[in-house]
């Protein structure tokens, strides 16, 4: 998986590499020539008091230092601008797949999850490509590099790198794969610790109004802990690692300097041809200790690749067609045909059975008791979900036949939790409509009786928002909310329980303003209220998934029980009448 992303992310970038490896080739030959001319100035200059030869081979060593310095810090400037772009594109890509999600796929993976992924995985990933760059490249030329000079400086001692660099792969190796388990684990745990702290932040009322802080402090201290464990745990492993490197790379210094010493003394080899070597065995095992680096990053980038490639890979249960309809809705009747769902798992279906016909100029109530389908059916309309059976039609065209914009600019939707954007309340507005004017932001927010409450906030259409509105009260979100759907002027207006928040004078004003508004409009209203739904057009009760009247209220009042019983709750028998 983490090759593959590397494959796909980095393709655009291939010049940009090209260049990258070409400079950190100079840097690598640069640092294999050094100890090269070093040990010819020992040899050549220092032994025989040679100084011009001094002068001139220093000079050269001093030109090629700083040939291969420029060369790095360009590769690096190169390396880092390009690992931030992959960064980018990968958060570009996941944000957009991520958004052609259906619920389902939303719910599967879980918020906590994909926001974990968009940015702690990408960012694991990034960092793996910086590091990739900059030491992958260079590190095993220098090493290979440095086996080859090594060998021809004096092949006896060479022989002690065949003892050397296993024995440095094999500390290596037993720690990574005892660690490797544990990255997959601590990203798991850290979608656990944004889960938590996602619920207290947004529940916090309830849990101070529960009394619940310390039963909350304790379930994050839980996750915290769970992931300070994992960390500890890896952070164990690889502390041993360095420390044993360490020993080995001065312990083959040792053995150099112990055994290049006889050499020396016995004429077999040159002072300056020992410094060399020594020089070479610095860079090979420098070089391995570098990779050793990598290699702790690349289990951990390997985990959250997989994390990343998942939701790359997830195909949206809900797609356009190949070869969608051309029709444009224009009047905007809705219809639902014989319409059945179930969720995915479920026993028994949510809806079965259902039909009925929404028109323009109408209103459309959806009435039943909690969890018999109203926004069930809802979601089915503006295809947040597919029916399991039977269709969903406007203007008679199947809602699956037509390209999302085109549906989805059909409706005017206001949610059961109104949400609104952090920014302003004009960007709030113009979120439904781009490019609304103030006098059209005005009309709507006189429609949802917000205009008043509005006017006396200092900075008016320009007032902050807080994220998801935090600073109005309920009823104020759901009039706001009500008046960035009538900004876009909708064919089809959707209220989804969105009058709950709001007191009976309120609601009755915003209903009769409603009417004028929307005339010509199909408005479709899902309650628990029934004096929001009495003067409704046409009235479908829900029960256990079904339709098990609809009509008027006086008609419903004739034939339905059902709608009766929910009627005899909440209203005295005169207001029923």
């Amino acid at each position: 998986m983490l090759v593959r992303l590397l494959r796909r992310s980095l393709a655009p970038y291939r010049r940009t590499l090209a260049l990258v490896i070409v400079l950190l080739l100079i840097q690598a030959f640069g640092q294999l020539y050094l100890p090269n001319l070093n040990a010819s100035i020992i040899n050549n200059g220092v032994l025989t008091g040679d100084t011009g030869y001094i002068l001139r081979i220093g000079a050269l060593m001093l030109l090629v230092t700083a040939v291969f310095t420029v060369a790095a810090i360009v590769a690096v400037y190169y390396s880092a601008r390009t690992a931030m772009r992959f960064g980018r594109d990968v958060r570009g890509d996941l944000f957009a797949k991520v958004q052609s999600f259906a619920l389902r796929e939303v719910n599967t993976f879980t918020a906590p999850s994909l926001i974990t992924r968009n940015t702690n995985d990408v960012q694991q990933v990034q960092m793996l490509v910086v590091m990739g760059l900059t030491t992958m490249i260079s590190a095993p030329i220098v090493a290979v590099g440095g086996v080859i000079m090594a060998v021809k400086e004096n092949v006896q001692l060479s022989a002690l790198l065949l003892l050397i660099i296993p024995v440095m792969l094999i500390v290596i190796g037993s720690i990574v794969l005892r660690a490797v388990p544990q990255f997959t684990v601590m990203q798991d745990r850290i979608d656990r610790i944004n889960l938590v702290l996602r619920e207290k932040l947004s529940g916090i009322r309830v849990i101070r109004a529960f009394v619940r802080t310390d039963y909350e402090r304790q379930r994050f201290a839980d996750a915290n802990d769970a992931l300070t464990d994992t960390s500890l745990r890896v952070a164990r492993l690889f502390a041993l690692m360095m420390p044993s490197l360490s020993l080995i790379l001065n312990m083959a210094v040792v053995g150099v300097l112990w055994f290049g010493g006889h050499l020396v003394d016995s004429g077999s080899m040159p002072v300056g041809n020992l410094t060399a070597f020594i020089a070479y065995v610095m860079q090979i095992l420098t070089s391995v200790m570098m990779a050793v680096m990598m290699v702790v990053m690349i289990p951990r980038a390997s985990a959250s690749a997989d994390r990343i490639q998942e939701v790359l890979d997830t195909e949206p249960a809900i797609r356009e067609v190949d070869d969608p309809s051309t029709v444009v809705p224009s009047r905007g009747v809705v219809e639902l045909r014989d319409v059945d769902f179930r969720y995915p798992g479920a026993e028994q279906p949510v809806l079965h059975a259902v039909s009925f016909t929404c028109r323009p100029g109408e209103v459309t109530a959806i009435v039943g008791s909690t969890g018999v389908g109203k926004t069930t059916a809802i979601n089915l309309m503006t295809r947040l979900y597919d029916t399991t059976g039977g269709a969903v039609l406007i203007d008679g065209v199947d809602v699956r036949d037509l390209p999302f914009e085109v549906l989805w600019s059909c409706f005017g939707l206001v949610p059961q939790k109104a949400f609104l954007f952090s920014g302003t309340i004009a960007t709030n507005l113009q979120f439904g409509r781009p490019g609304a004017t103030e006098e059209e932001m005005w009309a709507a927010l006189e429609t949802a009786q917000a205009a008043a409450f509005v006017r006396e906030l200092p900075d008016g259409l320009h007032a902050r928002i807080d994220q998801g509105g935090a600073n109005f009260s309920g009823g104020q979100r759901q009039r706001l909310a009500i008046a960035r759907a009538l900004v876009r002027e909708p064919l089809i207006a959707i209220f989804d329980d969105s009058f709950s928040a709001l007191d009976f004078t309120t609601d009755a004003n915003l209903r009769r303003a409603l009417k004028d508004r929307t005339s010509h409009a199909t408005v479709i209203i899902v309650a628990q209220r029934v004096n929001t739904v009495m003067q409704a057009d046409q009235i479908v009760v829900l029960d256990d998934g079904q339709v098990v009247g609809t009509g008027t209220h006086h008609e419903l009042m004739q034939t339905c029980e059902t709608y009766q019983e929910i009627v005899s709750s909440q209203l005295s028998a005169a207001e029923a009448a």
